[in-house]
């Protein structure tokens, strides 16, 4: 088995202060990488700032032996991202990985979730992650290589209770994912998306205490450092990661049933008595991309 090996390669991780962004930049700094830590240093519900926990991770990749740099920059404006973009270029020269991690959480139930939770939660989740990766595409299209990794959440693939703020940003990730995997293609720029399983202080009063304290990070970044790989030839794949466990989750699309000839309008009442059949998921199909959906379609 061939070693993963980042010599070279520069990375940026967003959030990188703690929580699974630390543990993505120490693993990515052992195996060679040259890191910038990027951390705002705010509060789990995106209040303050402090530029601690970005340089005690620079700290400690410098103490063994590993060369990073801190950045301080919100991830929620275009000017932030630029410039988390520029710290790397302008420390070492060009950025090749690129792990969309930083988040914030503003829970609340439907009726009672305000237009500022919403807008803050969708600006460091969605936004932000636009952000940053635009201008790491455009450095990574001139070098003709570049790994990107989105971050989304079970609570978008399959729901949780007082999250529609989280889970609709985390949702737009996974939009935003399928397209960039078909824009990168031609320049050697894969785009993939993980989702964690892990005890980090956005799950920390979510879970039950005998959970959260198996859901070490640790369990995570294997899959993630894979996919920041070389080695990694695939793109557009949700993995799921934690605890031991890892998987691939994905948006099918079942058999499905035709109900017009192409000329006759189906009425609301062949709908409903074929509903069975729309709504199955016997012998789903994966489209990597509308274009292929549509062909199926007219054939």
């Amino acid at each position: 088995m061939s070693r993963i090996d980042f010599t070279g390669r520069v990375a940026i991780i967003t959030g990188g202060g703690g929580g699974l962004g630390k543990n993505y930049a120490i693993e990515l700094a052992k195996r060679g990488a040259k890191v910038v830590v990027n951390d705002l240093g705010g509060s789990r519900e995106g209040v303050g700032s402090d530029s601690a926990p970005a340089d005690r991770v620079v700290e400690e990749i410098r103490a063994m032996g590993g060369e990073a740099v801190p950045n301080y920059d919100n991830v929620a404006n275009q000017v932030g991202g630029d410039h988390i973009v520029q710290t790397a270029v302008n420390a070492f020269g060009k950025v090749d990985i690129l792990i969309n991690n930083a988040g914030i959480l503003l829970d609340s139930t439907f009726v009672k979730m305000d237009e500022k939770k919403w807008d803050a939660v969708v600006a460091i989740h969605l936004k932000g992650t636009y952000c940053v990766t635009k201008p790491a595409f455009l450095h990574m299209m001139k070098q003709g290589y570049g790994r990107i990794i989105m971050t989304t959440s079970g609570s978008a693939l399959f729901g949780n209770f007082g999250q529609t703020n989280y889970a609709s940003a985390k949702m737009g990730v996974v939009g935003f994912a399928n397209v960039l995997k078909l824009e990168g293609e031609k320049y050697n720029i894969k785009t993939n998306v993980i989702v964690p399983i892990a005890g980090t202080r956005l799950t920390e009063d979510i879970v039950p205490p005998e959970i959260f304290a198996r859901m070490k990070v640790d369990f995570v970044t294997p899959a993630v450092l894979y996919m920041c790989s070389e080695q990694c030839q695939d793109s557009g794949l949700i993995i799921n990661a934690g605890l031991g466990y890892f998987s691939r989750s994905a948006i099918m699309t079942g058999e499905g049933v035709i109900l017009s000839d192409g000329n006759k309008i189906p009425t609301p009442e062949e709908v409903m008595e074929n509903w069975g059949r729309v709504a199955s998921l016997k012998n789903p199909r994966f489209f990597s991309n509308l274009e292929e959906m549509s062909r199926i379609l007219k054939s």
